[in-house]
Parts: C-alpha cells; structure tokens; sequence
C-alpha cells in the first residue's frame, strides 16, 4: 500500500450500493468517467500495471471485468464496451497503480467508433477507409 496512492485507499462503495469484489481486487466507479457506468477494476495490492501482477491477480482482475459487466447491464444496458488498462507513461497511465478500465460504450455516443482503443494513436486509426 501506498500512502499517496489513490487507488490505495479501501473501495468504499457508491451511490449505486456495494460493488463487485474478490480477495484480490474490487471494482470501483471511474473518478472521471468517459461514460454512463464506467468502471476501473483494481487489484487490492499496489503494483504498476498488468506485468507487475501475479497470474492470480490477473485472473481475480477478469473474473471482476465480467462481474462489472454484469452490473453494468443491470443498471445502464450499454451497446458495446471497451475494456483496456494503460502500462507505463509512454502509454498514457498516469495513476501508478494498475486498473482495468470497464467503458459501456451506447449507440451514438461516437459518430463514428470503428477502430475503438485503435485511437490512442489517431493518426493510424483508421486502418479501413484509405484516407
């Protein structure tokens, strides 16, 4: 644990009642979220990113991405989702505790979503009209 860490202090629930959790993570809604029902799960240990943890942490981590699934259908019936953690500051992580972010992702929210997380990159985005 770590002090300063944000992720480091205990999941303390929400409006929307207690949230999924196993011995080894929790989910907890995003700060800033991108949108309706957006979730981070987060392993309970600090460690860095996705390589930092121990395969059962990694799969504590999966079990939760379907657990928030779950919820967020419950709640919020998303047409699709995102699912993606950044590892390291050259690819954008900027909080140093891994966390999986859980995007529910609603028809029209994007004029155009082809290519999904491919635009953390956009200039080789899009891959498909030839521009």
């Amino acid at each position: 644990m770590k002090k300063n860490c944000p992720f480091c202090v205990v999941n303390e629930g929400s409006e929307h009642g207690s949230m999924p959790s196993n011995g080894l993570a929790h989910i907890r809604l995003d700060g800033f979220p991108v949108s309706q029902g957006h979730l981070l799960i987060v392993p309970n240990r600090h460690a860095a990113d996705w390589f930092d943890l121990t395969s059962a942490e990694q799969q504590a981590i999966m079990e939760l991405v379907e657990q928030g699934k779950q919820w967020i259908e419950e709640r919020y019936q998303p047409d699709g989702y995102n699912i993606g953690m950044n590892c390291g500051a050259a690819a954008g992580q900027t909080v140093l505790h891994m966390h999986c972010h859980l995007i529910p992702r609603y028809a029209g929210d994007q004029q155009d979503p082809r290519g999904g997380v491919r635009w953390v990159i956009p200039e080789k985005a899009d891959y498909w009209s030839g521009r």
